[in-house]
């Protein structure tokens, strides 16, 4: 019916099958953009929050979140993660650039749990600072890159 792997032949659907599949090194990499006003950003930058020190709590959200992605989205295979990692860069006075990396040696690959951990430490980031700044705008969540597997190596391709 469809090359969507999650749906059977009559559509129903389905947890993909990965009992005959090789255990392979695999690592996945995304990243999102959160833009805010100069100020939000300074203050984050600066350590002087209400609720305590924003990029911090943010990465231990994103990586907690890696832990629980099977929770959250559905069909996806539960994995005990070798490792998460959250990074966070301010790319301009209003932009912050969010990066997770996330590996495992396992039969699937861990493309949503990258994903998971910088939406969700974008929005721990929202959720600290919405007091000051409502409008800060979470943009362009993606897959930078991922090894591993049957399918080998993605690099996203560099976009003007």
């Amino acid at each position: 019916m469809s090359e969507f792997t999650h749906f059977d032949e009559s559509g129903a659907s389905r947890m993909v099958d990965v009992g005959q599949k090789a255990v392979t090194q695999r690592m996945a990499r995304a990243e999102c953009t959160v833009s805010m006003q100069a100020e939000t950003a300074a203050m984050i930058q600066g350590k002087r929050a209400a609720k305590g020190d924003v990029l911090e709590v943010a990465r231990l959200a994103g990586i907690m979140a890696t832990k629980k992605t099977d929770d959250l989205i559905p069909l996806c295979h539960s994995l005990g993660l070798d490792s998460a990692e959250v990074h966070f860069e301010f790319t301009s006075p209003t932009h912050l650039r969010v990066e997770s990396v996330v590996r495992v040696e396992g039969k699937t690959g861990v493309e949503m749990e990258a994903l998971t951990a910088v939406s969700i430490a974008a929005l721990t980031v929202y959720d600290m600072c919405k007091a000051i700044d409502r409008g800060m705008e979470i943009q362009a969540i993606h897959l930078l890159e991922k090894t591993g597997g049957k399918s080998g190596h993605f690099r996203r391709e560099e976009t003007a």
